[in-house]
């Protein structure tokens, strides 16, 4: 089942400023282990800014002005500035995930990722190189929320608690938490664990290291932000 991915607002409350941003991009997507049907979801239009990237890295992203930014932050939308999202216009299926950091510029590795809204984003600096649909911990076994850094990086681990691979793991908590490759399907839901398509997990793993950032956002919050 496909989902769609598209740009939210925020509604500005002052009369007269029209739309201000509200900008993390979504998957508009279920929740695992219960999907609600992408097609039962609303979508809404994309945003634009003044370019501020060459011509190569602007191709495909979309542009977010400061003030759009500007008004994320104070709403709570987006936990630190970002200058530009991936642009990805067709519905995408379990499993599938876009990538582009062509002619970014270099900068700090960050890692967002929207439990609500099934969704990891990966950032090169203030740009956004990387998103795809994860599966992450079901009710018995739910994924930590919060700000977490990696801890650990191992392209062949093996879990010894599960007797499982875990291909491209990066570590996130002292028990085990995880973001690596996984089968991402329909319905699933890890052991706490954030599971990405595997050659997601093999981009994502040549660009993090250890020390870096990772937000995880809860559904609860997830959904206060989409409402």
């Amino acid at each position: 089942m496909p989902l769609t991915k598209s740009t939210k607002f925020i509604a500005a409350g002052a009369a007269g400023a029209g739309f201000v941003a509200a900008v993390a991009a979504v998957w508009l997507g279920p929740l695992a282990p219960k999907p609600k049907p992408a097609d039962q979801l609303p979508r809404l239009a994309s945003i634009s800014g003044p370019a501020s990237l060459p011509e190569a890295a602007a191709k495909g992203r979309l542009i977010l002005s400061k003030e759009q930014v500007d008004q994320a932050l104070a709403a709570g939308t987006l936990e630190r500035p970002v200058k530009t999202l991936l642009k990805v216009d067709r519905p995408i299926h379990y499993g599938e995930f876009a990538w582009n950091d062509t002619a970014i510029p270099p900068g700090p590795t960050w890692i967002r990722i929207d439990l609500g809204a099934q969704l990891i984003s990966v950032f090169r600096g203030e740009n956004e190189i990387g998103t795809a649909v994860i599966v992450y911990g079901g009710d018995n076994k739910p994924s930590p929320t919060g700000t977490l850094h990696i801890l650990f990086r191992d392209k062949d681990h093996h879990s010894s608690l599960y007797d499982a691979a875990m291909p491209y793991t990066l570590q996130l908590t002292n028990d085990g938490v995880a973001i690596h490759g996984s089968p991402v399907r329909w319905g699933a839901a890890s052991h706490g664990c954030i599971g990405v398509p595997l050659e997601f997990a093999r981009r994502l793993f040549d660009q993090a290291r250890v020390g870096d950032e990772v937000t995880i956002i809860g559904p609860k919050a997830a959904s206060r932000q989409t409402s």
